[in-house]
């Protein structure tokens, strides 16, 4: 059966605190036993022979000074509480039998003699004793020491054996799994690792023996068919018209295409295997490339025509590792001068309508006109009619004009000091006809004492007053409109309340998008395109513009613009 390596671990460790907790005990054991010895010795004999010294001293002072003989029973009396020793008892008896005579008769008592001859005796059986204690103390010293420096021995041999090989049992095994996989790295799959051990260690080296085997077999199998794929796909990629360079994770060059090489100026076998950074150092088109983040798009001069590539970047990942970056630079110049052409053709068509527009409008207002002449009631519901339709072609054809020149980047702004309150009188004179046709009402909340704001009037006027329509759009039949002007900050704020549906929450980030139309909402006339000029418009000119929206209760359209004053 295999023992695991956590178990010999285990075991080595047991038997390292078994050996630690041996020799502790029994040294423990042994200085306890020659502290038990030596107090043996030092306390109850030592103190016995001090006693009978002090009688013998006594006993030398009488029968002249009788005041020794208490000196000589409290002695005596102590004694008797401080045998130990066999016959101790009864010559401390003989001496107390002999003290009470003397005790009686002092004068006239002779046996000083056989009282000393007591004493003498007590004092010979305490020095015997301390004598054969100390045998004893240097025995159990002597045994102590023979047997620790046997078990020391022992121990330290099993010990220096168990340090000697125990260590080989970890270490050997694993250095050869180092030594394998080095091997593998280098891509030696013949490599295999062969242990006597069936522990963790013996099934790692049957396990990287499996997979070395798998790893040749692959190596010999498949490096054709591997070589072959990269080859078509090197092809494949130096074939495709779009720019294509491929970084590893340390940012090297790995592959450049032919694409690539005429867009850069550079040859693949010049960048090939280098460090991107460094080739960038002498050539500006790859430093933008390399900072530039993807979908952002070069102009590049190409064949001494100006071209433009959106920037594509896919970061490569495995397993949550980075293992390097594609970069893709996709001609859209074809489609840049598509769009070009649209907003051109945009501009061109919206301004060649806008005259025979306004001729429609001009003579509708004649036709209108009673000095003219009376119209009946049929001519008069068809000249409503096309006056109606002329003045939606005009708005359209307006908005089209707006939205081609903000495509071309040619908005003119005329910014001055101007008063909120202006554009905010001017916004509701305009729509006053159109609110009472719907029979709804405004509310005005101007703020009295507004500073100047820095704002083109004419482009700010027509941001409200496209705030206003659509609130007169979608507000209910019969409400009122608030309208609010007041400062926050540096800013002077425009709100819009329409107190109408509201929009759906899921539509609100998409109001200001070009040609968005909010789906129900029945207004099928507009271009969609109203929101997204005054959001161009307000933001041309550093202010910020948002929608607060819920729907049931109804949406509040604002914007703001930075005061003269800051």
């Amino acid at each position: 059966m295999a023992i695991k390596i956590k178990t010999k671990l285990t075991f080595g460790l047991l038997f390292l605190f078994i050996v630690i907790l041996c020799f502790g005990a029994l040294g423990i054991f042994y200085v306890n036993r020659l502290s038990s010895d030596a107090g043996m010795i030092l306390k109850d004999n030592h103190i016995s022979l001090e006693y009978c010294n002090h009688m013998l001293k006594a006993l030398e002072d009488l029968p002249g000074d009788t005041s020794r003989i208490a000196v000589f029973e409290t002695n005596l009396r102590a004694e008797e509480h401080n045998i130990t020793e066999p016959g101790e008892y009864e010559a401390a008896a003989e001496v107390r039998s002999l003290f009470e005579q003397l005790k009686r008769d002092t004068a006239g008592f002779t046996g000083y003699r056989q009282i000393r001859k007591a004493v003498f005796k007590i004092e010979d059986l305490n020095q015997v004793a301390i004598i054969h204690k100390n045998l004893v103390a240097s025995n159990t010293a002597t045994q102590a020491m023979l047997w620790l420096t046997v078990i020391v021995t022992i121990l330290s041999l099993a010990a220096f054996t168990f340090v000697l090989n125990f260590p080989s049992i970890i270490s050997k095994p694993i250095r050869a799994l180092s030594e394998g996989i080095k091997e593998i790295a280098n891509k030696n799959y013949s490599k295999r690792i062969y242990l006597e051990q069936k522990d963790e260690f013996g099934i790692l080296a049957d396990t990287f023996n499996a997979m070395a085997e798998k790893l040749d077999e692959y190596e010999h199998s498949s490096l054709a068919e591997i070589k072959f794929e990269k080859s078509r796909i090197e092809a494949i990629i130096n074939k495709m018209n779009d720019g294509i360079i491929g970084l590893d994770s340390k940012q090297q060059i790995l592959f450049f295409n032919a694409a690539a090489a005429a867009l850069f100026g550079l040859q693949e076998k010049e960048v090939l295997g280098r460090y991107a950074p460094d080739i960038a150092l002498q050539n500006d088109l790859l430093r933008n490339v390399l900072r530039n983040d993807s979908g952002n798009q070069l102009k590049i001069l190409l064949n001494e025509k100006e071209s433009f590539f959106a920037q594509e970047s896919i970061v490569i990942q495995n397993d949550n590792l980075i293992g390097g970056k594609l970069i893709i630079l996709r001609n859209v110049t074809p489609f840049k001068e598509l769009d070009a052409a649209k907003t051109n053709f945009l501009a061109t068509l919206s301004h060649e309508l806008k005259t025979p527009l306004f001729a429609i409008k001009m003579s509708t207002q004649l036709l209108d006109d009673k000095r003219v002449g009376l119209l009946n009631t049929d001519q008069t519901e068809i000249l409503g009619s096309i006056k109606g339709n002329s003045e939606r072609l005009l708005k359209i054809t307006g908005e089209l004009l707006n939205i081609s020149q903000i495509e071309t980047g040619q908005i003119t702004l005329q910014k001055a000091p101007t008063r909120p309150e202006v554009i905010a009188l001017k916004a509701m004179q305009a729509v006053r006809l159109q609110a009472s046709q719907e029979n709804i009402s405004f509310r005005e909340q101007i703020e009295p004492g507004l500073p100047d704001i820095a704002a083109d009037e004419e482009k700010t006027t027509w941001v409200l007053i496209n705030f206003l329509s659509n609130a007169i759009k979608y507000a209910a039949k019969g409400k009122t409109i608030l309208l609010q002007v007041k400062r926050a900050g540096r800013d002077v704020h425009f709100l819009v309340t329409d107190y109408g549906k509201g929009i759906e929450e899921k539509y609100v980030r998409h109001v200001f998008d070009r040609y968005f139309k909010v789906p129900g909402a029945g207004d099928r006339s507009g271009t969609g395109l109203g929101l997204a000029i005054s959001k161009e418009f307000i933001e041309a000119q550093g202010g910020r513009i948002w929608v607060n929206s819920e729907y049931g209760i109804g949406s509040t359209f604002g914007f703001s613009i930075v005061t003269v004053t800051g």
